[in-house]
């Protein structure tokens, strides 16, 4: 972190966190912070598509790529409404987190029916919590406790999207602080960063809709080999998307 950064980050946390006052809490906190912790951890929430999201359980800490991707889709749903009878439409939010991403969906759009697909159960809570925060009636969403797909058998989406575990652990450029805290489950895909990806691939088609749509961040230089995954997997197309930063970040795959 630069000085300049470090120094937002320091104002940030003493107006959000504490209001601006220099108290003995905000140097406790502020300590925290000088020594690598997420600022997003230590006031406990971040914004994310003008929802609250909060981070009690210590998911993985949503990014702003992550954001720039949700609100594509959002607009992709919107459309997909607005062209079809159906009034409502089905999503699933896979390697759910927080949430921040199906709870993102469901506060933009009164006529999607949301579900969340989580491993941690300790993320269960707060996803939960998350829809009482940001008014959403917690009984109109369905949240699983899953390895992906394992306990979705019975339900087709029009819209999967998912945010999973894609960095190659021995060659990444993950800071730090990153690795440090943040859960290891949801930043490391195994071999290439792949083996999360291919599953997801594999079974998605499955729990898909006709011309369902699964929308899939990962790293720029796993495009090639997504692209080959979806002809395999009888996905009809597969194109990739860059992020506001032009780095290609993000694949759509329609059956």
């Amino acid at each position: 972190m630069n000085c300049k950064q470090d120094k937002k980050e320091f104002e940030w946390l003493l107006r959000e966190g504490f209001g601006g006052e220099k108290s003995e809490a905000f140097f406790s906190a502020a300590r925290r912070l000088a020594l690598g912790e997420p600022l997003s951890y230590i006031i406990g929430w971040v914004n994310f598509l003008n929802c609250k999201i909060f981070l009690d359980s210590k998911p993985l800490i949503p990014r702003t790529e992550t954001e720039y991707w949700t609100e594509k889709a959002i607009d992709s749903i919107k459309k997909y409404i607005s062209s079809n009878t159906a009034k409502t439409v089905k999503v699933l939010d896979l390697c759910a987190g927080s949430g921040c991403i199906g709870i993102a969906v469901a506060k933009n759009i009164s006529g999607a029916s949301v579900d969340f697909s989580e491993i941690d159960k300790k993320h269960v809570p707060l996803i939960k919590n998350n829809l009482i925060a940001n008014k959403l009636p917690v009984e109109n969403y369905t949240i699983h406790n899953s390895d992906l797909f394992n306990n979705c058998q019975t339900v087709k989406y029009d819209f999967i999207l998912v945010n999973p575990p894609y960095i190659q652990e021995h060659f990444n450029h993950a800071s730090d602080n990153v690795k440090k805290y943040e859960p290891y489950i949801a930043l490391f895909g195994g071999n290439e960063g792949m083996e999360v990806i291919i599953k997801i691939i594999r079974h998605a088609a499955a729990f898909m809709k006709p011309q369902g749509q699964l929308w899939l961040e990962h790293d720029p230089h796993q495009s090639a080999k997504i692209k080959h995954l979806a002809r395999k997997n009888n996905f009809r197309h597969c194109h990739h998307y860059k992020d506001q930063y032009g780095i290609e970040r993000y694949s759509v795959l329609m059956l």
